[in-house]
């Protein structure tokens, strides 16, 4: 599937080596990668492996913000000492950091000297300068016409969605419906949210369109905020979506098989406000990885085990 991609987090004591991960994504025909931090190995294996990168440049931002030097200086030793053998496609400045102080202040300026370090570079319509948020930043999102970012991040926001807009760059969204089943279960359906449901659950009155699964609502509720502060042209890419197999009462083998083995299959198809257009997506994660925190529901969202065995069948 050309619109799927995996997150190949680190945080785990016996993972492969990058060569073997690597050699991993490509015999199961997954074509998109998302990083966390520029690795120097994994970078070196990934020359030649025709695979696209999500790369994000990780907090603190403070420095790339403030210093066009450093901006210059990370472009030039993590994206032209490997470019163009590493197929780069967007750069992350910042993983769901728009909440934090001290450093949402710093993205749209981290963002901005990133995009102008690539346009000097010639690869400004090449490499797309985003920064990846959480599903939180929006403040209403039901129904998903209604979707709204929250008054918190508004101002921040607004200004980072222009920058969007004006450099033709996709917002990158962090897209869990476990996490809103799982944080109410009494009123969001399980099925609803594991795309099983055999009929539309929720009626849009605003907007007339119907929704059969959880994960449309969210992206089409992202699109909307978008819409509300004039940058309606940005695209969404779902920089992680997923479901972790263990953890949590709802966190089970089955269930996180069925919802990515759906995903995986439903992202080519459009959202009920932008049918036929597919959703790129980014699963989380390939491994299952021992060292995140909290223990518990955070190591337990790979779609394989360290020595590379399938926690459950799954078909790219």
């Amino acid at each position: 599937m050309g619109s799927i991609g995996v997150c190949y987090g680190r945080l785990g004591s016996k993972l492969p080596p990058p060569a073997e991960v690597i050699q991993h994504y490509q015999s199961l025909n997954i074509r998109k990668m998302r990083i966390y931090d520029p690795n120097v190995e994994v970078l070196r294996e990934l020359k030649g492996s025709n695979i696209e990168l999500l790369l994000d440049c990780p907090a603190p931002l403070k420095t790339i913000a403030e210093n066009p030097w450093a901006a210059q200086g990370w472009v030039r030793n993590v994206v032209l000492a490997h470019w163009p053998d590493v197929r780069i496609r967007y750069i992350a400045v910042g993983n769901e950091v728009i909440l934090t102080r001290g450093e949402a202040e710093y993205i749209l300026p981290a963002m901005q000297n990133i995009y102008i370090a690539l346009t000097a570079a010639g690869l400004q319509d090449k490499i797309k300068v985003s920064t990846s948020v959480q599903y939180n930043v929006l403040g209403a999102s039901f129904p998903p016409s209604a979707g709204e970012f929250s008054s918190e991040v508004k101002s921040v926001m607004v200004p980072i969605a222009a920058f969007l807009a004006i450099t033709n760059a996709p917002l990158l969204v962090n897209i869990y419906p476990y996490f809103s089943y799982a944080g109410n279960p009494e009123e969001v359906d399980l099925s609803y949210s594991l795309f099983t449901s055999p009929e539309p659950v929720v009626y849009d009155p605003d907007s007339d369109l119907e929704y059969q699964n959880l994960f449309d609502a969210m992206v089409d509720a992202a699109h909307a905020a978008l819409e509300n502060v004039g940058a309606g042209g940005v695209e969404i890419v779902v920089s992680e979506s997923g479901w972790p197999s263990a953890g949590h009462s709802a966190a089970t083998v089955e269930n996180a098989r069925i919802y990515n083995s759906n995903l995986i299959q439903h992202v080519g198809k459009g959202t009920p406000k932008i049918p036929g257009k597919e959703v790129e997506t980014y699963i989380f994660s390939l491994f299952n990885e021992d060292q995140k925190k909290p223990p518990g529901i955070e190591n337990n969202w790979g779609l394989f085990y360290p020595d590379k065995r399938p926690v459950y069948p799954i078909k790219f």
